[in-house]
């Protein structure tokens, strides 16, 4: 089965149907079937597309049709959202071939008796675009969140949270960033290879890459690159792929050569290895996660970069005494809602909920107390996050200061592409920077009571 669109209906009913993560359901659906790179990355937009754009088609459907979309069979809504993505949001498609193509998926999904509807409400939308009368415009919203929520496709407690800390106008830019395809950046690992020698492999195979200001190991690849082991330098270990904001939080903690460093919830390990980069490869790294398949995934990043420093530590970092006064410095990535990442994970923006992101601070509190006793006395603590929501961050950060007085945030003293808050933490707000939204923080021991 080699039709692009039929593959994407698969796994777009994996994820209605059985609630699948969409990059999972993407995966399986590739698995089975033989697509070349265009095919695979039209499957892929079309997933990715469909899942983050939901809520303004199933505006589109409710506006359109007699029955709210919600009250379409299930595998129906699906079918009618790849033809309006296609239709709304990917101008390179005609709009005659999204039309046939989805009438033909319909037909061949059960769906002939409802085929007409399909070609009508497609093409009722296509009368209107043209018009001027897209019901997405058109459509006189109650409120400036109800509006964004529907135009970009986001629940609307996520859009007042964010309109309430960066006003309107940025949460708006915000939502448009995270319904971008994500890019992909590099990290180049000096101990194999450089900068420039990965830019000239790279330009030979005619992909074009730029570097980021302050981020002496980033390299951002731009434009279609296909498989990512395919490219010059994977096997040799000459770079990995790690977004630069989360390189920004190892350039944080700062390790040098012979120190011991702890990364206490370590995997996939991107962190970890960086570290060991940093620190010449000498030193000792504990990198500890309680998910043993996650670091299996950890060592054999590691062993590609060809990394000897790091030590594989399984289990719960809030349950290691041994570890107590014995590092220099502790990275603490700490298990998050991910909020800042929303474009990468086309589905998180749906499984969210205001519930579940109060039950974050209780293991995020819990980790960092933990990881506090790891450091030596004048010792160092680097608290990361890959989500921008204040309860998992600055109110967590603010709570273990005020209960344990010996530790302060030390400012950042190198240069930084983000600017720092005036309390010393370092947000990035992936519109601001352009880059994946975190959080960290660098705190410093004073004294061991």
């Amino acid at each position: 089965m080699q039709n692009p669109r039929q593959i994407a209906f698969l796994a777009l009913r994996e994820v209605h149907r059985r609630g699948a993560f969409a990059d999972a359901a993407l995966d399986r659906a590739f698995s089975n079937s033989q697509l070349n790179d265009l095919d695979r990355r039209l499957v892929t937009e079309l997933v990715y597309g469909s899942v983050r754009r939901m809520r303004s088609i199933d505006f589109i459907i409710d506006k359109l049709a007699t029955k709210k979309s919600s009250q379409q069979p299930p595998e129906l809504r699906t079918i009618l959202h790849l033809g309006l993505y296609q239709l709304e949001y990917l101008n390179q498609i005609p709009p005659s071939a999204a039309v046939n193509t989805t009438v033909q998926l319909a037909k061949e999904n059960g769906f002939s008796g409802l085929s007409s509807f399909v070609n009508g409400l497609l093409r009722q939308y296509i009368r209107l675009t043209d018009n001027g009368l897209n019901p997405l415009t058109v459509t006189n919203y109650k409120s400036t969140v109800e509006r964004l929520g529907i135009l970009q496709s986001f629940p609307e407690w996520l859009v007042k949270l964010w309109s309430e800390q960066i006003g309107e106008t940025e949460t708006e830019q915000l939502c448009e960033w995270f319904n971008q395809s994500p890019t992909i950046d590099l990290r180049i690992n000096p101990l194999k290879s450089s900068i420039a020698q990965i830019e000239a492999a790279f330009k030979t195979h005619n992909i074009s890459t730029s570097r980021i200001p302050n981020l002496p190991q980033a390299l951002r690849l731009n434009g279609s690159i296909g498989a990512i082991q395919n490219l010059p330098g994977y096997s040799e270990g000459w770079w990995t792929i790690q977004d630069s904001s989360a390189q920004l939080v190892t350039h944080l903690l700062g390790p040098q050569p012979g120190e011991t460093i702890i990364d206490a919830c370590a995997a996939p390990g991107g962190k970890t290895t960086h570290s060991a980069e940093l620190m010449q490869d000498e030193g000792t790294i504990y990198a500890c996660d309680k998910t043993a398949s996650r670091l299996k995934k950890l060592k054999e990043n590691a062993d590609r970069l060809q990394m000897k420093s790091i030590k594989i530590h399984t289990g719960d970092s809030r349950h290691f005494p041994e570890f107590v006064n014995l590092a220099d410095r502790v990275l603490l990535d700490a298990p998050c809602s991910g909020l800042g990442t929303l474009h990468r994970r086309a589905d998180a923006r749906w499984h969210h909920t205001p519930e579940n992101i109060q039950q974050q601070p209780q293991l995020q509190s819990e980790l960092l107390a933990n990881a506090a006793t790891f450091v030596k006395s004048g010792g160092v603590l680097v608290y990361a996050t890959c989500t921008i929501h204040p309860l998992e961050n600055e109110t967590v950060i603010r709570s273990f200061l005020d209960n344990n007085p010996n530790w302060q945030i030390e400012p950042p003293t190198i240069d930084l592409p983000v600017q720092p808050s005036p309390e010393g933490w370092v947000k990035v707000w992936p519109h601001r920077h352009h880059m994946d939204g975190f959080f960290m923080v660098r705190l410093k021991q004073l004294k061991k009571n």
